[in-house]
């Protein structure tokens, strides 16, 4: 794919959704897959199904963060693909959010991308391939009402991809954000009868992340919008 050589993965902020599909997408490419989240229990099913390694981390951590890739690269190698899918959500009116859990909400979506794409950047410089991709959302491109955290968190995400997108691709890594401009898909969340399609299936995601992941270096995108056919522009 693209300019990985060794198919290692790394996926922080791996859950039951999109992180869980591309981690199945990629291990059905032969990819040799780390899923790493504050509580690994909640995809231990998913890393014995694929056969990846589990790692328990705090994407806000530094230090943490920086163990997190000494022990995937002990186990898997550089992980030439790095994902990071983490964020933090809190809800409510401005004038009473906690800002305790506002602080900590920006830190895991934007302060724990940037942890993750240096360490990321320290090991794929050197090698002069790889891809780093971050998973964003409307809340990327457009604040709602009741939801500034989030957004203040995902702006913030999105100016580090398009900043590290700019700094590494001319160093062979490909640094690419996805903007999931809708609801996904999930068991507690399927479809209405009456409006099939109108979620994004994460499988489908998934498929999108690994064609990025596959684009020559003379046709890079850095960005790109998934929405399912009645979501609102």
């Amino acid at each position: 794919m693209g300019d990985i050589v060794n198919k290692s993965a790394l996926i922080v902020g791996t859950g039951p959704g999109i992180s869980a599909s591309v981690a199945r997408a990629l291990a059905a490419q032969g990819y040799k897959v780390a899923l790493a989240a504050r509580n690994p229990d909640k995809f231990k099913g998913l890393a014995t199904d694929i056969g990846a390694h589990s790692f328990a981390v705090d994407a806000t951590d530094e230090a943490a963060v920086a163990r997190l890739f000494v022990d995937v690269e002990a186990a898997i190698g550089v992980p030439e693909m790095v994902l990071f899918n983490a964020a933090g959500r809190v809800r409510g009116p401005l004038e009473s959010l906690d800002p305790v859990l506002v602080r900590r909400a920006i830190e895991v979506s934007a302060y724990g991308g940037f942890l993750v794409v240096q360490q990321a950047a320290r090991r794929l410089v050197p090698l002069g391939r790889g891809a780093i991709l971050l998973t964003g959302a409307t809340a990327s491109v457009k604040g709602f009402a009741n939801s500034s955290a989030f957004a203040i968190g995902k702006f913030g995400l999105r100016g580090l991809a398009q900043s590290a997108a700019r700094e590494l691709a001319p160093k062979g890594i490909h640094v690419a954000h996805f903007v999931i401009d809708g609801a996904v898909r999930s068991a507690a969340r399927p479809d209405p009868a009456h409006a099939p399609d109108s979620t994004l299936d994460p499988d489908a995601i998934a498929q999108t992340y690994l064609a990025v992941l596959a684009q020559p270096r003379s046709a890079w995108t850095w960005e790109v919008e998934l929405r399912p056919h009645v979501e609102n522009f």
